[in-house]
């Protein structure tokens, strides 16, 4: 009998994230984007009872360059998802992987305490944690 080897969400996030404010404006935010491969950005909440928010570059794409809309002049809250489902970095990445499934996600910040330490997506949880499980 073999012992499966559990890995966490935590093993295999991206601790490197960008977080931005709604109010700015797209081109305000990609100039303020440090970590592209994330592909993401986060949104901060505003106030304690708020919610994360989260722009994908895809969204980006879609919604201000697809419809030739000016970055300058469109803000991210206008193009955000919000509020977004999160998973904890102690959650096994199958039952992750499961959960993106069911709710057609890509991609998900890792909360833990109320506060976003990470980003995990489909590609962290293959790339990093498929080998350690098996």
């Amino acid at each position: 009998m073999t012992v499966k080897t559990v890995v966490y969400v935590r093993d295999v996030m991206k601790r490197n994230f960008d977080m931005v404010d709604g109010k700015m404006t797209v081109m305000e935010a990609l100039e303020t984007m440090k970590h592209v491969e994330t592909k993401s950005l986060i949104v901060e909440k505003r106030h304690e009872d708020d919610e994360y928010g989260m722009v994908l570059l895809s969204d980006i794409a879609k919604k201000v360059l697809a419809k030739d809309r000016s970055p300058n002049r469109v803000n991210i809250y206008e193009i955000m998802a919000k509020p977004v489902i999160s998973v904890r970095p102690d959650m096994d990445i199958r039952y992750c992987a499961r959960l993106f499934e069911n709710f057609g996600l890509g991609r998900a910040p890792v909360v833990e305490e109320g506060q976003v330490i990470g980003i995990v997506s489909f590609t962290d949880m293959v790339l990093k944690g498929l080998v350690e499980i098996d």
